[in-house]
């Protein structure tokens, strides 16, 4: 999961996601990078943290981390959160094998970043696990 800073957005899909996985016993590994460097260590921003736990969710064990590469070789699947970051990220393909495993987190449009407007995070936070419940289907089958 990737989107700019690693403190909004792919945070609370990596934690939803992980949350699913685990209530299905399955045992996949799931993580989240931006594509800035600005709050690397950092945990999610404290709104995402809210509104996560408001559901059941913590995520207070994250730490941002960087997109490099080498993310590359360790996973399948790059979702991530808008065009901006789906641009960055294929740009740090190494190779067309690299860049297929890159895609927009949603089927159809982006999430949008709540940093800037708070009242966002709760309905980012719906759009979001609505949208691992249905990776979660599309990706067991």
């Amino acid at each position: 999961m990737v989107c700019l800073g690693n403190i909004c957005r792919s945070p609370l899909a990596h934690g939803i996601m992980q949350h699913l996985v685990e209530q299905e016993g399955l045992d996949w590994e799931i993580d989240s990078a931006g594509t800035g460097d600005w709050h690397v260590g950092n945990q999610p921003d404290k709104r995402s943290i809210a509104v996560a736990k408001k559901y059941g969710v913590d995520i207070t064990t994250q730490r941002a981390q960087w997109f490099q590469p080498e993310l590359f070789d360790r996973y399948d699947r790059i979702l991530v959160m808008d065009d901006n970051n789906l641009r960055d990220v294929l740009a740090l393909g190494r190779n067309d094998e690299d860049r297929v495993k890159v895609q927009l987190f949603l089927s159809e449009g982006i999430v949008p970043d709540p940093y800037y407007d708070e009242t966002q995070f709760e309905p980012v936070y719906n759009m979001i696990e609505k949208r691992c419940k249905e990776l979660l289907q599309e990706l067991r089958k």
